[in-house]
């Protein structure tokens, strides 16, 4: 008989399997944790960019903005798309987005309660090397930012001269126009 995970042949009477250390019961299917989010493809409409805590920018130079009171909320309009700039993500799948203020981009991306975006970017990835939720974005002084958001494969941020940075978890990077971000085996550039 051989172990139902790893393959190796168990001696009889064996309740573990030597190499891996699982049950001489278990399967594949049995070790597989099933998916919290089953379901989940609606789209969720954002009323009002919040910021998520993670600043890399010296915070004395950038307003804060109040949050509205939970019933003063109302949803953004084009006028207000209009005063932030628009950036537009060609992905290597060749999907083509424009975007403006914050977001969240993955697999199937949804942000952690309380937290609020005006776009969640969905990409096809087959291989599934983009993390569901896997990048963050924004804009400040007119650039583009992006945070890793403790993607499993990380993110690369390679500039126009060539220059590439890897993005520690949680901290916001510049990405000008024209550079290349890397999400493990899939990419966007930024125009």
């Amino acid at each position: 008989m051989n172990c139902q995970i790893c393959g190796t042949p168990l001696h009889p009477g064996a309740m573990f399997c030597g190499e891996c250390g699982s049950s001489v019961q278990a399967t594949a299917a049995s070790r597989r944790r099933p998916d919290p989010r089953p379901s989940d493809t609606s789209v969720v409409e954002r009323l009002v960019p919040v910021t998520t805590g993670i600043i890399s920018v010296a915070v004395d130079s950038v307003p804060i903005p109040e949050e509205p009171a939970a019933d003063d909320a109302t949803p953004l309009s084009d006028a207000d798309s209009t005063t932030s700039p628009r950036f537009a993500l060609q992905f290597s799948t060749g999907e083509k987005v424009t975007v403006f203020g914050t977001g969240l981009i993955g697999r199937r991306p949804l942000g952690a309660p309380g937290e609020r975006f005006d776009h969640l970017v969905q990409i096809a990835d087959r291989s599934l090397s983009v993390s569901k939720t896997h990048v963050e974005f924004g804009e400040h002084e007119g650039t583009l930012w992006v945070a890793d958001r403790f993607s499993g494969n990380g993110t690369i941020v390679r500039h126009l001269d060539g220059t590439a940075v890897r993005c520690e978890p949680g901290r916001r990077y510049l990405v000008p126009r024209g550079s290349r971000v890397e999400l493990a085996e899939q990419s966007f550039v930024v125009s």
